[in-house]
């Protein structure tokens, strides 16, 4: 066996959590977990266990934004959407279609944009509406993964620094990437949510960010809206996934997420966590 190649992951375990938070009066966040195989999508709850035996899995979370409740609306759009177009590429990448996942990625994410455009354009109540998507589909092989706003995915290795896969499309955001500004002083900067791409809303067209990891088991991934980002800092989060303290270890993780980012967090709050194995 190959040393630098990673063990094959039998599978994943899984717990997410939303909250609307102290401060907002609805929740316009969304999560998706999804299997798939290669006749149909089973929706997932938020807590579980399962094999690659019985198909490929999805995960996504999505912060929606706009007037009333079109920011909701919004957020549910783009976790639809995923729900209708990905079991094709699973059905496609099943006989051998040579495409790759980043690319059925950046398709998903078009339509989407698309679809919320239109939404927008065609109601006046849910005019200007968008939402940011952090998506990634695991196959057995990989990780693929597609990206637009500031929702975040992590990639915590087995034995490993945590990483932050995704970019933050904010300028503040970019601050950071380009060694301007540190996390402390993005989180506190009073612009932090300004989103430079978003899905719908009125840009015509996304760029979204796409890509792709192998990982092996041990290795874990965190999805989380901006409400947990916002109250909790990427070390403390990768602290609350892999060594929680005897007092946090009574709760599942991503309840711990939530319930460190409650008291500072002015927003929704959702996080997905995933455990490979």
């Amino acid at each position: 066996m190959n040393p630098d190649l990673p063990n094959k992951p039998n599978g994943l375990r899984w717990w997410a959590m939303t909250d609307k938070g102290r401060f907002r009066a609805n929740n316009e966040d969304s999560f998706l977990g999804l299997e798939v195989d290669g006749r149909e999508v089973f929706r997932l709850g938020k807590i579980g266990e399962a094999t690659f035996e019985q198909g490929d899995f999805i995960f996504a979370v999505s912060d929606g934004m706009g007037g009333a409740n079109a920011g909701e609306f919004a957020s549910n759009i783009a976790v639809e959407k995923i729900t209708q177009l990905l079991p094709n590429a699973f059905r496609l990448r099943a006989t051998g279609f040579s495409r790759g996942g980043v690319d059925f990625l950046a398709e998903v994410i078009e339509q989407i944009h698309r679809a919320m455009r239109y939404q927008g354009l065609a109601y006046e109540e849910t005019s200007g509406m968008g939402a940011t998507l952090s998506l990634c589909w695991f196959t057995p092989e990989k990780a693929y993964f597609g990206h637009v706003g500031d929702s975040r995915i992590y990639h915590l290795p087995n034995g490993g620094v945590f990483k932050q896969m995704t970019h933050d499309h904010t300028h503040v955001g970019s601050l950071v990437r380009a060694g301007k500004m540190t996390e402390i002083q993005a989180r506190l900067h009073p612009s932090k949510s300004a989103l430079q791409m978003v899905l719908g809303g009125r840009m015509e067209s996304v760029d979204p960010q796409l890509g792709q990891v192998i990982y092996e088991p041990g290795d874990w991934f965190v999805f989380c809206t901006d409400g947990i980002s916002d109250g909790v800092s990427s070390r403390k989060i990768d602290d609350l996934v892999r060594t929680p303290s005897i007092p946090a270890q009574k709760f599942l993780p991503a309840e711990r997420l939530i319930r460190e980012a409650w008291d500072i967090s002015r927003d929704n709050m959702t996080a997905v966590v995933v455990e490979v194995f």
